[in-house]
C-alpha cells in the first residue's frame, strides 16, 4: 500500500484543532490506497480534493493528533472511488452547534469477534450527516419538553435524569421522535416524522401503535438508522470490539465491570479495575449514569458510544443485518422484533457495549432507566 503526503493537508488539517466543536484537539489527516495520490487542497468547508485515484478501487483517508514521536495513524472514512479527481467532505469547521459531521463512506457494518449471529459483516455505503457529539441530557430534554408540552405536543413518558447533566433516560422512541420534532421548529428547521407517508400530517402526539413516516430529505433532527450509529460509533475502526479498540476498561466507558480474573468466565477483554458498578458512579440510588461527555471521544469525537445509556435508533430490528439496501440501510420492517437500541448501558457488561452488539431492542412504547437517545441531522 503506497501512501503520498501532501504538507499542504497537513497545514490545513490542522485548522481542525482551533475549532472546538469540529474535533476534540489537533487533526492531521493523510490518504492511503492501491496507489499513490496527490492532494490538491482541503478546502475551507472541510472538503478534501486529491487526484491519481484508481477508479474503481477503495482509499482510506487516516487521522492522528500529532506529528511528533511515533505517529499513531488510525483509519477515520474509507471512500470508494470512481474517478480519478475527487472531492470529499471529511470535516466540517462550522457544525451545528453540539454537532460533528460523519463523513460519507463505506464501512463494514458488523463483526463476528464474540460469536454474533446477527450482525453478520456487510460492507455498507452511508452518507454524511451530523450527529450529536452527547446524548442528549437531562436539562436538554427538558427545556424542548417544556417547550413542546406548550405547543400541543403530548408525551407519555416525561423523562427523568439523575443530574442535570447526565443522560434524560426513562423515554420511550416515540416520545424520542416527537421530541425531535420539536427541536428542529423551535430550531426552524423542518421536522422529520409524520403520521402519513405524504409527510403533511405532523407527529406530535401518539404512541403504540401509530405509524411513523419519516422524511429523510428533511433538515431537521431525528434518531439515527442503526447503520449510522453504527458508522458513528466506530470512528472509523474496522473490525473492533469499541470505538477506540479491541478492549475496555472503567477509564473508557460506565459500565458492569465484569472481567477475567477475577470472574471465571468473565470477558477477557474487560480489563477492569471495577468488578461490578463503576465505582465512580455508582452512589446515590439507581440509575448510575454518568455525566455525559465524561470520558474520551472517539475518533469522530463523539462522547458515550459505549456505555452510559443505551440509544434509540430508527429501525425496527431484523436480519440479515444492513438492509433492505446496502446503501443508507434503514432496517427492517415492522413486527420484525422491537426497535434497535445501541451502545450498552451502566448496568450490563461490555458484552452490550460493543460496536456490533444487536442483542436489546424493545417494542417502541418501553420506557425504563436504561434507554436515552441522541439526534442526527442530515448533511
Amino acid at each position: 500500500m503506497k501512501t503520498k503526503l501532501n504538507p499542504r493537508l497537513i497545514a490545513l488539517a490542522l485548522l481542525a484543532g482551533v475549532h472546538p466543536s469540529a474535533a476534540p484537539a489537533a487533526q492531521f489527516f493523510r490518504i492511503v490506497g492501491p496507489a499513490a495520490t496527490a492532494i490538491m487542497t482541503l478546502n475551507a468547508d472541510g472538503t478534501l480534493v486529491w487526484s491519481n485515484a484508481q477508479p474503481g478501487t477503495n482509499y482510506t483517508v487516516q487521522t492522528c493528533s500529532s506529528l511528533i514521536g511515533g505517529t499513531n495513524w488510525v483509519d477515520y472514512v474509507q471512500l470508494p472511488v470512481t474517478n480519478s479527481v475527487n472531492t470529499n467532505p471529511i470535516v466540517s469547521f462550522h457544525p451545528p452547534a453540539g454537532m460533528v459531521l460523519i463523513p460519507a463512506g463505506i464501512f463494514t457494518l458488523g463483526d463476528t469477534l464474540d460469536g454474533e449471529s446477527d450482525a453478520i459483516p456487510t460492507n455498507v455505503t452511508v452518507s454524511a450527516f451530523y450527529m450529536d457529539v452527547n446524548l442528549v441530557s437531562w436539562s436538554q430534554w427538558q427545556s424542548v419538553y417544556h417547550w413542546a408540552t406548550n405547543h400541543g405536543y403530548g408525551f407519555v413518558h416525561a423523562g427523568a435524569g439523575k443530574a442535570a447533566n447526565h443522560p434524560v433516560q426513562t423515554v420511550d422512541w416515540y416520545d424520542c421522535v416527537k421530541w425531535c420534532n420539536a427541536r428542529s421548529v423551535q430550531a426552524g428547521l423542518t421536522p422529520v416524522y409524520y403520521t402519513n407517508a405524504g409527510f403533511t400530517q405532523l407527529f406530535t402526539n401518539g404512541d403504540d401503535p401509530t405509524t411513523v413516516y419519516q422524511n429523510l430529505a428533511a433538515n431537521g433532527y431525528r434518531l439515527p438508522t442503526e447503520a449510522e450509529w453504527e458508522k458513528a460509533a466506530r470512528g472509523g475502526l474496522s473490525g473492533q470490539r469499541f470505538p477506540w479498540g479491541n478492549t475496555i476498561s472503567g477509564s473508557q466507558a460506565d459500565y458492569y465491570g465484569y472481567p477475567n480474573p477475577p470472574h471465571s468466565g468473565g470477558l477477557t477483554y474487560d480489563l477492569g479495575p471495577y468488578s461490578g458498578y463503576n465505582t465512580n458512579f455508582a452512589t446515590g440510588g439507581y440509575p448510575y449514569t454518568s455525566p455525559v461527555g465524561y470520558f474520551a471521544a472517539n475518533s469522530y469525537g463523539l462522547y458515550d458510544m459505549a456505555g452510559n445509556v443505551y440509544e434509540w435508533c430508527w429501525d425496527w430490528y431484523g436480519t440479515p443485518y444492513g438492509q433492505p439496501t446496502t446503501t443508507n440501510p434503514t432496517g427492517a420492517g415492522p413486527g420484525s422484533g422491537g426497535r434497535v437500541m445501541r451502545g450498552g448501558y451502566w448496568d450490563y457488561d461490555a458484552y452490550y457495549a460493543r460496536c456490533a452488539s444487536r442483542s436489546i431492542y424493545d417494542p417502541p412504547s418501553n420506557a425504563y432507566y436504561a434507554i436515552g437517545f441522541r439526534c442526527v441531522r442530515g448533511f
